[in-house]
């Protein structure tokens, strides 16, 4: 961070408020003394030289000027001068005479009206900077704090900057200001002359800023085009230029700078597993499941057995979806997508084992189990004996019966040798549960 500006050249900041300068105002300077050519009278001479730190030349008799103007030459005409046993504030009354000197074939003081305007004037400093050398090569343009050109000079007064410049255009390679006999680079204070910044400078870090649109210059005080101004989403160097960029999931449009969105879908074709189909989204994409399948475990799995289900029954089963049918039912096996659809048929489970002790009677989705006359029925599937007289029911035919469905099971609580005692075969009856396909 560039340091603070001391007290000293701060005194330069309140005397900011000049004139526009004019094409004609250049300079001369050796040692501590400048002439400065500006057509002005008394009072502006005055103003234009103190705003540099400066005073009109004082002479105390001709000869005391001739010699210093010795150091001088190349110039001509009649340039404001002060004494000091005249008090300046006579030439703020608009009435008195000023002295000026005036150079031509002979050296001459001459006495003028202080309203009268001269050729220029003569300032002295007592700090100065010595001549400043091209880091790159280029020339070097010096300008005073109140704006004047200062060319074909040995030194420069405080407040006169440097800037160098390769090629005698663009914005300068590197700034300098003349502070305390040395030169101090940009950006320097913010609180004097801007910083020496080209648009604005940031009071907090002593740092040039740029408008929207435009970039800071790497001699960190001008502002140049922004490359990336016109690009949608920033630009990248590459090689001596710039190109702007998009983000990924987008590509340059037709104008350079815009991005558009990249249809993976219809270039890459990246949803390529089973059920699964591309859907294009800004930036990128996602693989979704078609149209009769659905997201299981990583992978779209096929669901569309399911709506064929004659009993809207449809389980996953060794990682298939299947129709499974109700107790007492399994899936046809002659014509399972009978009219577009799975049907489930009645299981006869007296076909298929032996499920009562004495007769078997299948039902639609289950069976009965019936007794021989004289025995009675007795947990759903096992006939007893009547014991007595009166306790024989009669069920039409001497017999008992009981209905069954078919998730029906003989009771556990039954001893081993009951067991042993049901007919062969019956045991299996604990294996039949669902039938699916």
């Amino acid at each position: 961070m560039p340091p603070a500006a001391p007290a000293p050249l701060l005194g330069l900041v309140l005397l900011c408020g000049l004139k526009g300068v004019l094409l004609s105002r250049v300079g001369r300077c050796t040692g501590g003394l400048c002439v400065f050519r500006s057509v002005l009278d008394f009072n502006g001479a005055e103003t234009d030289c103190r705003s540099s730190s400066g005073q009109l030349l004082s002479f105390s008799s001709e000869e005391q000027l001739l010699d210093r103007l010795q150091s001088l030459s190349g110039f001509s005409g009649s340039f404001w001068l002060r004494r000091p046993d005249r008090k300046s504030e006579e030439a703020a009354e608009g009435f008195q005479t000023c002295p000026a000197v005036s150079v031509g074939l002979n050296v001459s003081v001459e006495w003028t009206s202080c309203t009268d305007e001269l050729s220029g004037f003569l300032c002295e400093f007592g700090d100065v900077c010595s001549q400043t050398q091209p880091s790159g090569g280029g020339q070097v343009t010096y300008t005073t704090f109140s704006g004047f050109t200062v060319t074909e000079s040995e030194s420069f007064p405080a407040g006169t900057t440097a800037e160098e410049r390769e090629g005698g255009g663009g914005p300068p390679a590197s700034k300098l200001l003349c502070f305390s006999s040395s030169w101090m680079e940009a950006p320097w204070s913010c609180e004097v002359l801007g910083g020496g910044c080209e648009f604005g400078c940031d009071n907090q870090t002593n740092t040039c800023t740029c408008p929207e649109g435009r970039m800071l210059h790497p001699n960190q005080v001008s502002c140049s085009e922004d490359p990336c101004s016109g690009c949608e989403l920033g630009c990248l160097q590459v090689g001596g230029r710039y190109e702007c960029r998009c983000r990924e999931g987008f590509r340059l449009g037709q104008d350079g700078r815009s991005c558009v969105d990249i249809n993976e879908c219809e270039e890459k074709a990246p949803c390529s597993a089973e059920g699964q189909e591309c859907e294009n989204i800004q930036g990128g994409f996602q693989c979704v499941c078609r149209e009769d399948f659905i997201w299981e475990d990583g992978e779209c799995v096929n669901v569309s057995i399911c709506s064929l289900c004659e009993q809207m029954n449809c389980q996953k089963i060794s990682g298939v979806y299947r129709c499974v049918c109700g107790r007492g039912f399994r899936v046809s096996a002659e014509d399972p997508t009978k009219d577009g659809t799975t049907t489930c048929t009645d299981i006869n489970e007296c076909e298929h084992q032996e499920m009562c002790q004495h007769r078997c009677e299948n039902l639609f989705g289950g069976y009965r189990c019936l007794c021989n006359e004289g025995f009675k029925l007795q947990d759903d599937f096992r006939c007893v004996p009547v014991e007595e007289p009166g306790e024989e029911e009669d069920g039409g035919s001497g017999s008992s019966e009981s209905f069954l469905p078919a998730a029906s099971r003989p009771s556990r609580k039954l001893s081993r040798n009951y067991w042993n005692f049901l007919p062969k075969g019956f045991a299996n009856f604990q294996k039949f549960g669902e039938f699916f396909c």
